[in-house]
């Protein structure tokens, strides 16, 4: 593992290699210790259907009950439903041990709290500092060791809340082709949709511990769109993993991303007056035709960094209840606290069925701007932002955007590497602009080939 344990989505490795039954038994103890201060704390841990989930589950759940925790589990379930059992059912934390959209020899552990929402950089701080010292922290014993059981009943809590959140319309009458990526979502999602009376066409729906995410899936859309044409279905929904994210295809096999799908809810929501503050959170990577979409129908953009943790901050922050991804990511912050990929494709069938319309009509409300991505090898990630000659050409690229596109300009996190994108109505000129401007990002400090 890298020096620092928690990333931006939890702790995350090849599963008995990087990620180990050891590190997991540590984070138990850790977060045990943390969380649990004042009292005996509960946890509810939920996983998804890789075959190391149950070696990590072992493994940390030994974590929490060596402090006193007490440990329920429901086994296999997506990750919103565990924030969601969480919130609603009286545990202290919650706890998920997913890779989401990675292969199946990755696994990962995150954490969320009793609100439903993922632990605070400070909270996951102090966990990480106790985790070298998990085997010489004071321990109980006798009856004061934690226990654990299973509780699948745990899942009808999530499955009873998604289908809530229909305030009572019914999917009759509609087919719905349904690929759970051999994941977390492969029971709970078809029998959701069954029992709102939609036809349900299940694809790899029939996870073995090793097949999860392979060719299918949110990222391997492919063959839900053909069985969405082949069997005359109104919508089609593609899970990853762990199911915190959505791709959807409309009635004639088109993808609707996440920005279409929040340009598609953002615009009925506010049409009826229930989108606080008129206004939807984006990322600097969503495409600039859902801000020319949004504003048509009164609603504002607005943008954070990349990250679903950054746009459910701001959320937060200031009450906005609609915000997302372009990969498929959406919080729905009326309804749950995370990304949740079944609640994301039921609020799409929601709005057609109280508009009357199908998704291919709602999606074609908006119009996607061309884009283009450079990436540029540098010797250094930050001089540029200092480079006097570069920050004018990016301003004088902005200038010539201004109104009909947009240039971001970034480094990378983790490489060195500058990200140029710039997006507007015509191909040709974005490429010419961006092309530009990395080709003098190069000549001032690329990296020699």
């Amino acid at each position: 593992m890298s020096e620092k344990l928690f990333g931006t989505d939890g702790v995350r490795g090849v599963a008995n290699t990087e990620l180990t039954p050891s590190l997991a038994f540590a984070l138990g103890a850790a977060a045990a210790r943390v969380l649990g201060r004042s009292h005996t704390p509960k946890f509810v841990i939920g996983r998804d259907t890789r075959i190391s989930g149950t070696l990590l589950e072992a493994g940390i759940t030994a974590g929490l009950c060596s402090m006193g925790a007490t440990v329920v589990s429901p086994g296999v379930v997506p990750t919103p439903a565990v924030a969601n059992i969480a919130r609603t059912a009286g545990f202290d934390a919650g706890v998920v041990i997913s890779a989401s959209h990675n292969p199946y020899q990755d696994n990962g552990i995150k954490f969320f709290g009793a609100d439903g929402y993922k632990l605070d950089d400070a909270i996951e701080a102090e966990i990480e500092a106790l985790v070298p010292q998990a085997l010489t922290l004071p321990r109980p014993s006798g009856a004061l060791v934690g226990v654990a059981c299973r509780d699948p009943h745990l899942r009808d809590i999530y499955a009873e809340h998604m289908e809530e959140t229909m305030n009572g319309l019914r999917l009759d009458g509609i087919k719905i082709v349904i690929d759970a990526a051999n994941g977390a979502n492969h029971e709970i999602g078809p029998r959701v949709a069954t029992d709102l009376g939609a036809s349900v066409i299940a694809l790899h729906c029939a996870p073995n511990g090793i097949n999860i995410n392979a060719g299918c899936g949110s990222l391997h859309p492919g063959e839900m769109r053909a069985n969405v044409i082949e069997h005359g279905a109104q919508i089609g929904i593609a899970f990853d993993g762990d199911a915190d994210r959505v791709i959807l295809a409309d009635e004639q096999g088109r993808l609707v991303d996440g920005d279409r799908v929040m340009m598609i809810v953002g615009r009925h929501l506010a049409k009826r007056g229930q989108l606080a503050r008129n206004t939807v959170v984006g990322t600097i990577m969503s495409n600039m035709g859902l801000e020319v979409a949004l504003r048509e129908g009164g609603v504002t953009l607005l943008r954070t960094a990349v990250g679903d943790r950054y746009v459910c901050e701001e959320m937060r922050r200031e009450g906005y209840i609609l915000g997302g991804e372009k990969s498929g990511h959406l919080i729905f912050g009326h309804l749950t606290t995370t990304g949740d990929g079944l609640l994301t494709a039921l609020q799409v069938l929601k709005v057609m069925c109280e508009t009357g319309q199908p998704l291919s009509a709602l999606a074609d409300q908006m119009s996607e701007y061309p884009q283009t991505l450079l990436g540029v090898r540098v010797t250094d990630r930050t001089a540029w932002q200092s480079d006097d000659e570069i920050q004018r050409a990016i301003a004088q690229t902005e200038e010539k955007l201004t109104g009909r596109g947009r240039l971001n300009v970034r480094a990378s996190g983790t490489e060195k590497l500058i990200r140029i994108m710039a997006e507007g109505p015509d191909q040709s000129e974005i490429e010419e602009l961006a092309g530009e401007l990395a080709s003098l990002v190069k000549k001032k400090y690329g990296v020699a080939e």
